[in-house]
């Protein structure tokens, strides 16, 4: 099965060269085909969209921007509508987990209809966040099960791998924007009866992130709880 790598990106001309080509070296290796990265260009104010367009590595890059920053939920749905491959595979920009951890997702995906990447591994975690940025997402994590009644220890790892059908079964019809996306997608994966795997990757913090803790965590806390008041708990979705 063939494999579209999508990569949502605001203002990421400076780590987007380095995270193209590692894709390109990784790409001989991987146990199925990637036939191209499509880089989501989230209303950028740098050259992100022209760095990406004009990429050196042998493989199609697809650039797909749009004036107005929309956020990150908006711009993984934009890419997975629009991949073309039999596998979608979503990774943030800076590829804190590296590419060839894929090769974890797709042996899980033998089984599920989605795996996603989890940091719950603390051995798997070779560079580490900040103490206040991992505290916080912890408590947050904790919330956000207890809201939702979602079993998944590490939702918002940008690493994730779904079977593109099912892909755009569940974002044609999401609604978040933003950082909550990924909650979102979960529980319209359990909704649509898809499978969900966990698995542990390799993880290095990359330094730079756009997510401020104190400022989003109460934004993304408010979309977990309209997004239980819209789809209910997980339990009673997946029963």
């Amino acid at each position: 099965m063939t494999i579209s790598v999508v990569i949502p990106a605001y203002n990421e001309s400076a780590r987007l060269p380095e995270t193209l080509r590692k894709i390109a070296e990784y790409a001989p290796h991987c146990p199925r085909r990637i036939v191209e990265v499509i880089v989501v260009d989230d209303g950028s104010g740098d050259e992100t969209a022209n760095v990406a367009s004009s990429a050196p590595v042998a493989l199609q890059v697809r650039t797909i921007s749009y004036s107005r920053n929309s956020g990150k939920g908006y711009a993984v749905r934009r890419g997975v509508i629009e991949a073309r491959g039999e596998l979608v595979l979503i990774s943030d920009a800076d590829l804190s987990t590296p590419i060839s951890e894929v090769a974890k997702l797709l042996e899980a995906l033998e089984t599920h209809d989605i795996a996603i990447g989890s940091r719950f591994d603390r051995a798997l975690i070779k560079r580490r966040q900040a103490w206040l940025r991992e505290r916080v997402g912890r408590v947050g994590n904790h919330l956000m099960r207890a809201i939702t009644g979602m079993p998944f220890r590490d939702t918002q790892c940008g690493f994730k791998l779904l079977r593109a059908d099912r892909a755009r079964e569940i974002f044609r019809v999401a609604v978040i924007d933003r950082f909550a996306w990924d909650v979102e997608l979960l529980l319209l994966a359990g909704l649509h009866g898809c499978s969900i795997a966990e698995v542990p990757v390799l993880w290095f913090n990359a330094e730079g992130s756009r997510v401020n803790v104190l400022r989003d965590a109460p934004k993304v806390l408010w979309d977990i709880g309209r997004l239980r008041l819209r789809y209910g708990s997980f339990r009673d979705v997946t029963r």
